[in-house]
């Protein structure tokens, strides 16, 4: 039988105020008012055949164009070879294209036409969802359980090399295109 000190609490708890952790113990989330969504934004570069060169996770809250001048200039560092970005409309703006012309980076962006009605493939567009869907695979990256965001980015990465060694492992299995 535990036995309470003169304040009718446990002698062995602290009593503080709040009962919360101290510091900084999760990062900021957003809202993005245009997609009427609470929480995080992913953004990645990858290359052509699809396979993760960096990723960046930050606030809803933030553009996309914002994030991405700082998440290619990163991504540059570990791959120089890194020349041309194709982009979808999110990512168009002059800021952007002027940060990545600083750098010697191309920006094409891929739009779809308004025109058009219904479900239109576009070129070089669904090489970034692709990823997005294997990385989605994975319990941790569903959705966003993590309370920093450089965790959040490591399990992504550890995502993209469980995706890689599968591919080394299995010859028989053709690659997704």
């Amino acid at each position: 039988m535990r036995r309470a000190n003169a304040h009718g609490r446990d002698h062995r708890h602290a009593g503080r105020q709040g009962h919360r952790k101290r510091g900084k113990s999760r990062d900021r989330v957003g809202y993005d008012a245009g997609k009427k969504v609470k929480g995080i934004k992913r953004n990645a570069v990858v290359d052509t055949i699809g396979l993760l060169l960096g990723i960046e996770v930050i606030p809803a809250s933030v553009q996309d164009r914002d994030g991405a001048a700082a998440l290619i200039t990163k991504t540059r560092r570990l791959f120089p070879f890194v020349r041309h970005v194709f982009a979808d409309g999110g990512y168009s703006g002059d800021r952007l294209a002027t940060d990545l012309a600083a750098q010697k980076v191309t920006l094409e962006i891929v739009k779809r036409t308004d025109k058009e009605g219904g479900f239109k493939l576009i070129r070089r567009r669904w090489v970034v969802e692709r990823t997005f869907s294997w990385l989605r695979r994975n319990r941790r990256l569903m959705a966003h359980y993590e309370a920093l965001a450089i965790v959040a980015e490591g399990f992504a990465k550890l995502a993209m090399i469980a995706v890689m060694l599968k591919r080394l492992t299995e010859p028989s299995s053709k690659p997704a295109t």
